[in-house]
Formats: C-alpha cells, sequence, structure tokens
C-alpha cells in the first residue's frame, strides 16, 4: 500500500510493511523507484521490521519537483529524508541507500544524529567530483543516469547496467521506472554537482560514529571494488566490504535472500 506524506513543500509517496523492532529506512537510487525494494518489505524482513522505502520527488509515485528549484540535488534529496525521518517518526532507523540513494544517506549523515546506523551499496564516497573516474568503473550507461530524454534502448541499456554481466533477471519494471522518472531528476541533478555545495563523503564515512555496512555485488558494472577498499572508515561494519555473490549493482534485486540476510546480521550486530 502507498501512503504520502508532505515534507519540504513535496508530496512524498512510500511504502511500508507491518513489522516492528528496528526501523529500515529504504532510499533507492537514480531513475528507480520503492518499487525495487518489494522482495524485502513484502518478504519475512519486513515481518520482522518495520521497513519505510520513500519514492524521491520524480520518481515512482511521488510527483515532479519543479525544475531549477533545487530539489533534485544532494542537499534538496538529503533535506527530504531527513524531514521523512522526522514525519514518519523513524529517528532511530538504519538508513540502507542504493546508487544515488547511498549518496543521499551520507549528505542527510549530519541531519540524522538518531539514526542507529546506515548501509550503503553502490554507492563510492566521494571527496569531489574529480574522484568519480577512479570510484566509477568506465561504463558509458553512466551518462545515461544524467540524461533528460531516455528512450527505451537506452533505458534497457541502463536497466542492463545495473545487473551482472548475463543475468537472467527480467529488466521490464527496472525500464518502466527509468521511462517513469521526470527528466528533469537526472538533468538537474547533474547540473547540481558542478553548482551546488556537496559534502565530502569521504570525511563523512571517516567521521562517522555510527556502524556502516558497505555492500557490493561481485559481478558490479559500475562501481570499483578496489576503489571501496582503499576507503577509511573507521565503524566500517566487519572490518571490511561485504561482497554479495551471484549480483552486480542491484542485489536487492538479483539475490535478495542474502541481501535480507546480511541487512539482519548487520541490525543483530548494532549496539544495544
Amino acid at each position: 500500500m502507498v501512503e504520502v506524506v508532505r515534507v519540504s513543500g513535496q508530496d512524498i509517496a512510500y511504502r511500508g510493511s507491518e513489522g516492528g523492532g528496528v526501523p529500515v529506512l529504504f532510499v533507492h537510487g537514480n531513475s528507480s523507484s520503492s518499487r525495487t525494494w518489494h522482495h524485502l518489505l513484502d518478504g519475512p524482513f519486513g515481518q520482522r521490521h518495520r521497513c519505510l522505502a520513500l519514492d524521491l520527488p520524480g520518481h515512482g509515485a511521488s510527483p515532479a519537483a519543479e525544475a531549477g528549484s533545487g530539489v533534485y540535488s544532494l542537499p534538496g534529496y538529503a533535506a527530504i529524508l531527513a524531514e521523512f525521518v522526522t514525519a514518519t517518526d523513524a529517528r532511530g532507523a538504519v538508513v540502507v541507500g542504493w546508487s544515488l540513494g547511498g549518496h543521499i544517506a551520507l549528505e542527510a549523515a549530519a541531519a540524522l544524529p538518531d539514526a542507529a546506523g546506515f548501509v550503503i551499496f553502490g554507492t563510492p564516497p566521494v571527496r569531489t567530483v574529480e574522484d568519480m573516474p577512479a570510484a566509477f568503473l568506465p561504463n558509458p550507461a553512466v551518462q545515461i543516469g544524467f540524461a533528460a530524454d531516455v528512450d527505451a534502448d537506452a533505458a534497457l541499456a541502463y536497466a542492463t547496467s545495473f545487473l551482472a554481466p548475463g543475468a537472467t533477471l527480467p529488466t521490464g519494471e527496472l525500464v518502466e521506472d527509468i521511462l517513469a522518472t521526470d527528466g528533469t531528476a537526472r538533468s538537474d541533478f547533474y547540473a547540481s554537482l558542478a553548482t551546488m555545495p556537496l559534502a565530502d563523503e569521504v570525511e563523512v564515512v571517516e567521521k562517522l560514529a555510527r556502524p556502516l555496512a558497505i555492500l557490493h555485488g561481485d559481478g558490479e558494472q559500475l562501481i570499483s571494488l578496489d576503489y571501496l577498499r582503499k576507503l577509511n572508515a573507521p565503524t566500517l561494519w566487519r572490518g571490511e566490504v561485504q561482497v554479495i555473490a551471484g549480483a552486480g549493482h542491484a542485489p536487492q534485486e538479483e539475490n535478495p535472500a542474502e541481501f535480507a540476510a546480511l541487512l539482519d546480521q548487520f541490525i543483530a550486530d548494532l549496539p544495544a
């Protein structure tokens, strides 16, 4: 069931689960939606935990933001996330961010002092945009995520880049979400990288006082594992990046059972 809450002047659609215990807040990636978390929300994980998965503005069931408003930027999305946490009484949540969602979580970390922990994947923390060539693999599909106009062929290429090479997982829902996303969300976001002050994500990770898990699909086509392994992350869960077999950029879609198991283990290991 999709519900709506108004934050930062935007109607934000979100899905929840019926579980209790530690809240888990899911933040999807660029040109995706809360639908990508359905295995978690609709399965045993969602029965054990109170899950909340929002649709970012211009994605899924959330209306588009006004072009040029600044909403389609890391600071804009981070403000949405921080207010969403307050509006849904999820201050003590574990924040799980995929790809762009992980960057949003890092941008918002200072505004989420009560978060129990953070889980990011498909998200290489960077100091500035100059770090991106080292953090990202040289895959031309990355550029599709910054284009206002995306046709069906480009959407399929972008969706395919989310999966491990040779994956047989159907891409229909991924493509639908890409095509349904407000194109300005992509182009405005790209423009904002050069015009808006952004958090130094490497410094955020270095100074983070709460547990941080970094996950990575062993068939990842977009993010460099070598780059992730060189990060200085004092609170890194288990002291290393957790590699998920049989998955690429989207392990929540490709290997949801192992993904859920890692989240359960991370939550169990949180300080009392």
